[in-house]
């Protein structure tokens, strides 16, 4: 029996007509129908199809693994290796090879056949011999291959050459450093090497002036995650999978409801994702995995209050399919974070829809 014949017999197990699973799972009857007779062409991509296989099968009260490993072994060709035999490779990349697939047929910047450029430290990915592309490509001083000098002997060395040719210029001159000259020139050095000089740029690649210090940035983990609509969470999409955007896996996703146009077929404003944080927090960046379709729009909001009209805007992005990173600006400090989509991609099945596989955050608590 394959996939399609086994959720319609738990289907009919379950005494529910495809109509009832349609209503449960907003995924169209003639796109069940279609899956029930293992035809998957209509679901957009083998990303859509193994959602829609997954949503189904809870619904119907069936384990969604095996059939999602059963749709792996049969439409997903074997991963090819990303890097050399002697360079470890993309196991991400392996582990889910229907979400590569599904980047590579849709495209990561709204161009069909063109994949998704992705950091690779955001998908368990490295460069060859177990290193960071960050660390492949830092500079490095030749005076010993493969060992980079520490702030400390640069910071020494630079002391060394500026004292060196002071005492060359006094010399010459006829002349002696006074202690005030040797010691302004010294301070001066130091704010140089180690970037607390006003107008130089700190390792975080931010100005730093004179006086301030920025707070350092953590990882911050949200509490909950609920389904939100205009009204509130009694009005959001998909409420049961909401949790599954900030489940750490990026095997598993919520899905907003499919729309017929862009704009929520005109029935509403916007839905999205209501981030409950647990306490007050101060976010300076979101990471956000969605589904592999470019378009649509999308709005990151922030207050104490679970309302869209106390929610204010923070930040505001085009969706370029895959993963979207969104500066805060201006960040505020507030308990609730909305993830919130004014507009939505198309979901290649002639509808509007996406999804959000991951949610990282980053601020100060």
């Amino acid at each position: 029996m394959g996939i399609g014949g086994a959720l319609e017999a738990a289907r009919t197990q379950a005494g529910l007509s495809i109509a009832q699973v349609s209503e449960r799972t907003r995924i169209r009857e003639a796109l069940i129908r279609g899956i029930e007779h293992d035809d998957y062409s209509a679901c957009g991509g083998d990303y859509y199809a193994r959602g829609h296989i997954r949503a189904i099968a809870r619904v119907v009260g069936t384990d969604p693994v095996p059939l999602i490993q059963e749709y792996d072994a049969a439409h997903l060709p074997p991963p090819e290796p990303s890097w050399p035999a002697d360079g470890g490779g993309d196991e991400h990349a392996r582990r889910l090879p229907g979400w590569r697939r599904a980047v590579g047929q849709q495209g990561g910047n709204g161009q069909s056949g063109q994949p998704l450029d992705l950091d690779r430290a955001d998908i368990g990915g490295g460069v060859p011999g177990g290193i960071t592309a960050a660390e492949a490509f830092r500079p490095r001083l030749p005076l010993e291959p493969g060992r980079a000098l520490g702030r400390g002997t640069i910071a020494l060395a630079l002391i060394l050459v500026a004292a060196i040719g002071v005492l060359s210029y006094l010399l010459a001159s006829g002349g002696s450093p006074s202690p005030t000259a040797l010691a302004e020139h010294r301070s001066s050095i130091h704010r140089r090497s180690t970037g607390h000089g006003a107008g130089h740029a700190t390792g975080a690649g931010a100005a730093v002036h004179p006086g301030n210090s920025a707070a350092p940035t953590v990882p911050l983990t949200p509490v909950t995650a609920a389904a939100f609509g205009p009204g509130g969470t009694a009005q959001g999409d998909d409420p049961l999978q909401a949790s599954m955007a900030i489940d750490g896996s990026r095997s598993t996703a919520w899905q907003t409801d499919w729309y017929a146009t862009a704009d929520f077929g005109g029935l509403q404003s916007g839905t999205g994702l209501l981030l409950d944080m647990g306490r007050r927090v101060t976010v300076t960046r979101a990471r956000i995995l969605l589904g592999p379709a470019a378009g649509g729009t999308i709005e990151l909001r922030a207050g104490n209050t679970p309302a869209l009209a106390d929610l204010q805007v923070v930040a505001r992005a085009s969706l370029p399919g895959g993963m979207l990173t969104l500066p805060v600006t201006s960040p505020v400090r507030a308990r609730y974070l909305l993830i919130w989509f004014t507009s939505l991609p198309p979901d290649g099945a002639g509808t509007y829809q996406d999804s959000i596989a991951n949610v990282s955050l980053s601020g100060t608590r």
